[in-house]
């Protein structure tokens, strides 16, 4: 297998296949509550912006942690990870981080810092690994569609696809490598969120190939088959910090469910943040061909993936030249299954996801941000409680895709703009 394709070949690729659904006219489906999508523009619109341009060149930017310090830790999915110092300098990528796979959108994603960095220098990170004996870098994402999406399942089961992992991990004193490197959690490699009550929420892709081989959904109820949905649906895992299994996990009694699981049924939740005043996890995931979606993790709830979706199947890669499939039973909503708080049809593709706490912006207070890739704006959301009331759509005019957004201490906006690092204050 011939690796090593050129990122701009590999980011065009999954530029298309990301951008299908946003592309093709799904029908608009009937929302289950007053809100759930199209909310109107804001009374009051966002003051002007400045942007600032801090560093450039960051192929494959994924996310960012902002060091004690004041420097800015950032992951690029090939598997890099580097210190911007408060000077503007980039130095160069650190040294210790295990072999990184990068194929189709997995790879090296979201980094996040111990509550206790300043003493520990202990980081988080989320990361797509080679299997035993296999080396990292990236593939090619033909690699996926001419061997394992249209292999039989007894065969897919049995190749080296990639083991998604959390690890822990200590930043060096002089910022330069990381050591004691050690796997603390596998089947999630999204994004990283630090609950209330010290355990660290870890957000999963649908891993479709190890139950079916559509990443769209197949025209196939999974409804009598739970627990192939809470092993292998986009998941959120609950851990504790040091990689044990917290007490109160909430399957825990079911031998055939991972213990790690906190909730199931998600497509690729690609945005996580911990609501400010409640305290719970809210995520943003991709859907298929639309049907984006805003939801409210709980424990042990199912957040309906792949049975029902607001989306449909994509068009682009049907080979029957039908449009518009339903995805799995065909509904949108079913018992037992939580709504999205909100929902977007046509999709936007979100990444990223902020609580906005700050005073720079006293307007923003309590306001959700999201990055959007395929609709390119950074996504401002005014909340009513849990339900959306308005929503308006910023940095239009910059035309780039935004991959993550996040507040930081100076209370400024932090965003990927493409391969360029933003920051956002009041001009």
């Amino acid at each position: 297998m011939k690796r090593g394709v050129p990122a701009s070949m590999l980011a065009m690729a999954m530029l298309m296949l990301a951008t299908a659904g946003a592309r093709a006219q799904s029908p608009e489906p009937k929302p289950a509550f007053t809100g759930q999508t199209d909310a109107p523009l804001p009374a009051k619109a966002s003051p002007p912006l400045k942007v600032e341009r801090l560093a450039t060149g960051l192929t494959g930017a994924w996310s960012m942690a902002f060091l004690p310090e004041g420097g800015i830790l950032i992951t690029q999915s090939m598997g890099l990870m580097r210190i911007l110092r408060p000077d503007g300098v980039l130095l160069p990528p650190l040294r210790g981080l295990p072999e990184v796979k990068q194929v189709g959108a997995q790879g090296l994603h979201d980094v996040l810092l111990d509550p206790d960095f300043a003493s520990n220098r202990t980081l988080y990170f989320a990361y797509f690994a080679p299997e035993a004996g296999e080396p990292g870098g990236t593939w090619p994402l033909e690699y996926l569609y001419d061997r394992v999406f249209v292999a039989p399942l007894a065969v897919r089961r049995t190749m080296k696809i990639g083991i998604e992992r959390v690890a822990r991990a200590r930043l060096s004193a002089d910022g330069g490598r990381l050591e004691n490197v050690r796997t603390i959690a596998t089947g999630a490699e999204r994004r990283l969120a630090l609950g209330r009550d010290n355990t660290l929420l870890v957000t999963g892709v649908d891993r479709f190939w190890r139950y079916t081989s559509d990443l769209d959904g197949v025209e196939q109820d999974f409804t009598a088959e739970p627990d192939v949905r809470r092993n292998f649906a986009g998941r959120v895992l609950r851990v504790n910090r040091d990689g044990s299994i917290p007490a109160d996990n909430p399957w825990l009694s079911r031998a055939t469910v991972d213990a790690q699981t906190f909730a199931h049924g998600l497509r690729d939740p690609e945005g996580a943040a911990i609501h400010p005043e409640t305290g719970e996890l809210w995520t943003v995931e991709h859907g298929p061909q639309g049907g984006d979606e805003l939801n409210i993790i709980r424990a042990g709830r199912d957040y309906g993936w792949p049975d029902v979706s607001y989306g449909r199947q994509y068009d682009a890669r049907r080979t029957d030249g039908r449009k518009n499939v339903p995805v799995g039973n065909g509904r949108t909503s079913m018992p037992g299954v939580e709504e999205p708080r909100y929902y977007w049809v046509p999709s936007i593709a979100p990444s990223g996801l902020a609580f906005y706490t700050g005073n720079l912006f006293p307007e923003w207070k309590g306001n959700l941000f999201v990055g959007a890739m395929a609709g390119q704006a950074l996504v401002r959301l005014v909340l009513d409680g849990e339900r959306v009331v308005a929503e308006e759509r910023l940095l239009t005019d910059l035309k780039q895709r935004i991959r993550e957004v996040r507040q930081g201490p100076d209370g400024a906006l932090y965003i990927f703009a493409a391969d360029t690092l933003l920051r956002i204050t009041p001009r």
